[in-house]
């Protein structure tokens, strides 16, 4: 079947079962325009806490499948392939996280949304890229934190906020490989460009940017600023978007390395326009969790909801 067949197919499917298609921005332009919804990780939380459809297919990977699951128990959550899953939420197994936690009884734990189901119960407040510096900041400035997983966003929330959280040591492996050098030999091919950067990257990318942001920051950043080129520092899946609301402008993605002109995240391009023709059709893979897990995850993400957006979940 073709991809034109294929995307009819899914149309039809998505209408007839009721089903509602997120997507992250990091995934393929042909999955982004399917979509019910293209967001980052804040505005996919938002708008899977507020779903009443029978099916939600999530083109994103396991942790954010994970979450509208939390959020929407009561519907069937389907990922396109079950094999997408995410470095970042991999670098914090939970039992050793747990003997982490241990050791810093008195501080309380903001987890970053890319991390586990169960890193996420045990967490007193989840945040994002986008609200991160506004969660650390709702606790007294005499709070210790520990900051998990990725050690390079905390390491930017400290910097903005003065706090010195303790951070586990957990990286991105699509945003912390990419080098400062990279970065400084595409400003110097292109002088008139503005840096933008996703704070998943290292601190000496962040020292160079022009704007640090969260995936839909950075969007809104280039559809508001008056700059004609862009050196992004992030997933290449966002220059779709980007180009769509620009067309007039240049993105220039930071390359993982020499040899390709590309970043791309190899977790999240795993689904497909056919494996989520598949997945609609068959209704697996699904995510399923347990009761007591939804009911400890839910918790730390509702507290996110409230202090983000003032608007608590129905219970």
């Amino acid at each position: 079947m073709d991809d034109k067949k294929l995307i009819r197919e899914i149309k039809r499917l998505k209408k007839e079962k009721n089903a509602i298609l997120l997507a992250h921005y990091y995934q393929v332009p042909e999955i982004q325009d399917l979509a019910d919804f293209v967001g980052d990780s804040l505005g996919l939380s938002q708008q899977a806490a507020g779903i009443r459809a029978g099916i939600i297919v999530f083109a994103g990977v396991h942790f954010m499948a994970e979450t509208a699951k939390i959020l929407s128990p009561d519907s069937k959550v389907l990922l396109p392939d079950p094999e997408a899953g995410c470095s970042l939420a991999d670098s914090c197994p939970p039992k050793e996280f747990a003997a982490f936690r241990e050791k810093y009884p008195d501080h309380v734990v903001v987890s970053y949304i890319n991390c586990s189901a169960a890193i996420k119960a045990m967490s007193d407040v989840i945040c994002t890229s986008s609200n991160a510096v506004q969660i650390v900041n709702s606790f007294p400035a005499g709070q210790p934190i520990i900051f998990a997983p990725d050690k390079n966003l905390g390491g930017y929330v400290n910097q903005v906020t003065g706090r010195d959280m303790v951070l586990w040591n957990g990286t991105c492996e699509v945003h912390d490989i990419l080098s400062a050098e990279e970065v400084i030999r595409l400003k110097w091919d292109h002088p008139d460009a503005k840096v933008i950067a996703h704070p998943e990257c290292k601190a000496q990318i962040l020292a160079l940017a022009d704007f640090v942001g969260s995936t839909t920051a950075l969007l809104q950043f280039t559809m508001k600023d008056t700059a004609q080129t862009y050196i992004v520092a992030t997933e290449t899946g966002i220059l779709h978007q980007m180009r769509k609301a620009s067309p007039q402008k240049e993105f220039i993605i930071v390359p993982a390395d020499r040899t390709c002109s590309c970043n791309d995240c190899p977790y999240m391009k795993l689904n497909t326009v056919e494996k989520l023709y598949l997945c609609l059709k068959n209704e697996r893979p699904e995510i399923t969790l347990s009761g007591e897990l939804i009911q400890k995850a839910r918790r730390p993400i509702e507290r996110m909801l409230e202090i983000s957006t003032k608007v608590r979940i129905s219970q």
